[in-house]
């Protein structure tokens, strides 16, 4: 594997790059499953949510910080970027708006998360779900594990608005996916990892993970939101000497 030139930080059993995803990936190699919450080419300029201390519906007017959320940037940058990261990985689950999803590399089967009370307004009302793509063979069924429902009902809590990022997911969300398209111990890779909600979860849950994000704010951010997840777990808890080599290989 190629070493990488820019920033990388090693936290527990995360790994993260500072800097595009065509320069990491030849540091990282094959990973067993991508999972990811990349922009959708929707024009973001904020995301509307109910504050209980106000009683009303709150307008947060941000967008990224380093990066124009057109459809032509998200065919002509994310695209190409996220082909490559799959081509990488055994399997993958890929959150993407409904107006997007005709965009995105074939897969194999289409779940996701249903909100009763909606996730903001489109063309016909509420948009009720959260869509994810799923890519390559059910981890659980390649394991002779038998089959998993791919898709589940609400999510809670939503604490998306409590981090610095325009579109950050909610944790619960990133728990589904990371356990349900991936296993105990296989190796999950984030190309665009924004305030780290897939490192945190894939903390929680035993996987070691690597994340890569171009803005140097949404790194740090994730960096600490990760380390914060990791001192919360058993502190004498060893990091596997398998993903430790795996890490000095990629550096």
């Amino acid at each position: 594997m190629t070493p990488f030139g820019g920033r990388v930080e090693i936290i527990g059993s995360a790994t993260l790059y500072l800097g595009d995803c065509l320069d990491a990936f030849p540091s990282i190699g094959r990973v067993q499953s991508v999972i990811t919450d990349p922009p959708y080419g929707i024009g973001l300029t904020g995301k509307l949510y109910h504050s209980t201390k106000r009683g009303k519906t709150i307008k947060r007017n941000e967008t990224y910080a380093s990066y124009d959320d057109t459809q032509e940037n998200f065919v002509g940058l994310i695209l190409p970027r996220l082909v490559l990261a799959l081509d990488a990985g055994d399997c993958g689950a890929v959150f993407m708006a409904e107006r997007t999803l005709p965009l995105l590399p074939p897969w194999v089967a289409l779940g996701g998360i249903f909100i009763a009370a909606g996730r903001g307004l489109g063309s016909w009302g509420f948009q009720c779900f959260m869509h994810c793509a799923f890519y390559g063979r059910d981890p659980y069924l390649a394991a002779g594990m038998g089959s998993r429902p791919n898709g589940r009902s609400g999510l809670w809590p939503n604490d998306a608005n409590h981090h610095a990022h325009p579109c950050a997911k909610p944790l619960d969300a990133m728990l589904w996916a990371v356990n349900r398209a991936s296993l105990p111990g296989q190796i999950v890779l984030d190309p665009f990892m924004g305030s780290g909600t897939t490192g945190v979860a894939c903390t929680k849950l035993g996987r070691p993970f690597v994340g890569i994000e171009i803005d140097a704010a949404y790194f740090d951010l994730a960096c600490e939101r990760i380390e914060d997840a990791q001192r919360q777990r058993d502190l004498f808890i060893e990091v596997p000497a398998v993903i430790k080599a795996k890490q000095e290989a990629m550096l």
